[in-house]
Parts: structure tokens; C-alpha cells; sequence
């Protein structure tokens, strides 16, 4: 079961590089930074399209809230605790950025946009968590 996981894992990864793409994260993320997470919570009939999420909407969104985005993070859920658990979440995003203000005032003027693709890649209800980073 294990090796299935690492397969997984590794298909993934040389799935995202294969398409030739710049890593979208910039690295270093420092105390104090705000981290946006955007969690995908996983459910009977729930559909996420992570190729559309990581190809389209994610480069959206750096491209939209340019500068003041210092660093995007995409995981894409492949188990639970264990094997036989059901991935809790099936994708979850982060974003960050140097402080509050910078994000409301990224998110404020392409709210509308933002939220209207997100029917282009999910029936899921995202939930957003807004943390300080510190460590």
C-alpha cells in the first residue's frame, strides 16, 4: 500500500513538471507574514478539478494580486490518517502575504471575479482560514 502513496505522490510531481510550468511558490515564508488557507473539505458527491485549479484559477489569482502575493501553495489530498480513511480534504490552497491590508486590498477589487471562477473547478463550498504565521 505504501509504494501506491509514493506513486501517487511522485505522479504528481512529475505530472506538474512535465507541463514545463515555473514553480508557482516563492520561496521563504517569514514570522509574522498573513497566510491565507483555502481548504477543499472532501464529501459523498463532491468533485474538484485540481488540473483547472493549478493551471487556471491559482495563476489567477498571482497574476491578479501581483507584488502583494509573496507565495502560493497547492497540496492535493491523497489519503486520510490511514489508507483506509477517506482524504478529509481534496485540495487545500495557501496564499501569503506581508500583512492583512495587503490581502484585503489584493482581494477586495477581483472578489467578484474570484469567487465566479470558482465554479469552474468545484462544487465544494471552500472554507478560508486567515492565520498569522509564527514559525
Amino acid at each position: 500500500m505504501k509504494k501506491t502513496v509514493i506513486i501517487l505522490v511522485f505522479g504528481a510531481l512529475f505530472h506538474s513538471k512535465s507541463h514545463g510550468q515555473a514553480p508557482l511558490s516563492i520561496p521563504e515564508t517569514t514570522k509574522g507574514m498573513l497566510k491565507v488557507t483555502i481548504l477543499y473539505p472532501n464529501d459523498e458527491g463532491k468533485t474538484f478539478d485540481m488540473e483547472y485549479y493549478s493551471k487556471t484559477h491559482m495563476p489567477m489569482l498571482k497574476a491578479l494580486f501581483g507584488e502583494s502575493l509573496k507565495k502560493l501553495e497547492i497540496d492535493k489530498g491523497i489519503s486520510g490518517r490511514t489508507l483506509k480513511d477517506p482524504i478529509p480534504f481534496l485540495a487545500i490552497g495557501y496564499l501569503y502575504f506581508n500583512n492583512l491590508s495587503d490581502y484585503r486590498n489584493s482581494f477586495g477589487p477581483h472578489s467578484a471575479q474570484i469567487r465566479g471562477d470558482i465554479q469552474n473547478y468545484t462544487n465544494i463550498r471552500p472554507i478560508i482560514q486567515i492565520s498569522e504565521v509564527l514559525e
